[in-house]
């Protein structure tokens, strides 16, 4: 193990809170003297199973921790996703049914198994002690908290004041996940800014169980490309860690000047001191935010894809954005000479969104055949082979039999 101010330079790297944080040293000196690694927690409700790089802020951390030594436990919450977490939401969410919360953490475990060394992580589902609680069991762990320790949470208290439902199970949702601290022993949980009332459950069960309360790491919430909103699918503005390397390059040379620094803190393993040294080297205009940046997309990418793979999609990204040139690597079809129409073929291949868009990217130039500008579908020159470039990035060959 590392020394211990060591240890919590890495484990504050990007956080946005740590409560407990002279707990965090005491743990981490008897960690070290009694060479007994340090249990840290993690609660996933399987709801959401496609992860993308906001998700893995959370997940990079548990990965850092490990490295240092210390024991990852991820909890997947069979039992707690039948209810829903009814955080950030006005109304009760739809439960999960057995079949639905099971293929979901299936396709989690494989996930998280791409951060996570898979040797040194333990994934229990917290329906093997939550099931088994009796209904006096259940009302002992109700008893330990209050109505109006429950109606402290902004969602819950935004629904109580518009007068919106509140069904009593909703209440056992951070009971349940509190307890889960309790069964595993944790010294530390992980959790975003948006799991603070449920994590910090977790701390006052223990201490209501005799036990030592965990260490408390919530992680800033992750922007997204577009610079404003939180990472997300719906928004569109995501990198998925399941996408190609080439794409999650591209993607990465998207993320606006201003949320380098916040990347590299949150998405990559690199050391805080190196992330430091970027910081100033921009701040002092020594480097270009552009090489920066492809820096950190390759670092992304290779997290996710490995060193070979990350190369050739720096190179790619060099060849197409930078020198212009085609790559080697484009899509191929076949279409037969009588059946051939070329804005079908763009649509059908989702290189643009309708057919109408391809007429107005027409108009606007912004379509090349063979590296030469299309003007006029009508004029449209068919060879045997043609390279269709939609703006810098999209490329397609048609092969015409």
């Amino acid at each position: 193990m590392k020394n211990i101010q060591e240890q919590i330079r890495i484990i504050s790297k990007g956080v946005d809170e740590i409560i407990g944080l002279e707990d965090l040293k005491n743990k981490l000196e008897l960690s070290q003297k009694e060479n007994k690694p340090l249990t840290v927690k993690l609660g996933l409700d399987p709801s959401a199973p496609d992860i993308h790089l906001g998700h893995t802020v959370v997940l990079r951390k548990m990965k850092q921790l490990q490295d240092l030594g210390h024991k990852v436990v991820i909890i997947i919450g069979d039992f707690t996703g039948k209810i829903g977490d009814p955080t950030g939401k006005s109304k009760a969410r739809k439960a999960l049914t057995t079949e639905q919360v099971l293929e979901n953490a299936k396709t989690y475990k494989e996930q998280i198994l791409k951060i996570l060394d898979k040797d040194k992580t333990e994934i229990v589902f917290n329906s093997n002690w939550l099931s088994k609680l009796s209904f006096e069991d259940v009302i002992w762990l109700a008893s330990t908290t209050t109505v109006a320790r429950m109606l402290e949470r902004e969602d819950f208290k935004n629904r109580y004041e518009s007068q919106t439902p509140i069904s009593l199970h909703e209440f056992f949702y951070p009971l349940m996940q509190g307890f889960d601290s309790v069964k595993i022993k944790a010294d530390i949980e992980l959790g975003g800014t948006d799991q603070r009332f449920n994590v910090l459950m977790g701390r006052s069960l223990q201490k209501a169980f005799n036990q030592d309360s965990q260490v408390t790491i919530f992680m800033p919430l992750l922007e997204g490309l577009d610079g404003k909103n939180k990472m997300s699918k719906s928004l569109g503005n995501y990198i998925g860690i399941d996408e190609e390397a080439s794409v999650m390059y591209e993607k990465a040379m998207t993320i606006p000047d201003d949320l380098i620094i916040k990347y590299y803190e949150l998405v990559t393993d690199i050391h805080p001191d190196i992330v430091d040294d970027i910081k100033r080297n921009l701040e002092e205009n020594k480097v270009n935010p552009r090489d920066i940046k492809m820096n950190l997309a390759k670092e992304i990418v290779r997290l996710y894809h490995g060193e070979e793979k990350s190369n050739e999609a720096e190179n790619r990204f060099k060849e197409v954005y930078q020198k212009g040139q085609i790559p080697n690597d484009i899509k191929t079809v076949e279409v037969l000479k009588e059946k051939f129409d070329l804005i079908e073929e763009l649509v059908k291949n989702s290189l643009v969104s309708s057919k109408s868009e391809v007429r107005r990217l027409i108009s606007q130039g912004g379509i090349k055949v063979n590296n030469e500008k299309l003007e006029d579908i009508n004029k449209l020159n068919i060879s045997d082979t043609m390279i269709i470039q939609i703006g810098k990035k999209k490329f397609i060959k048609i092969c015409i039999k």
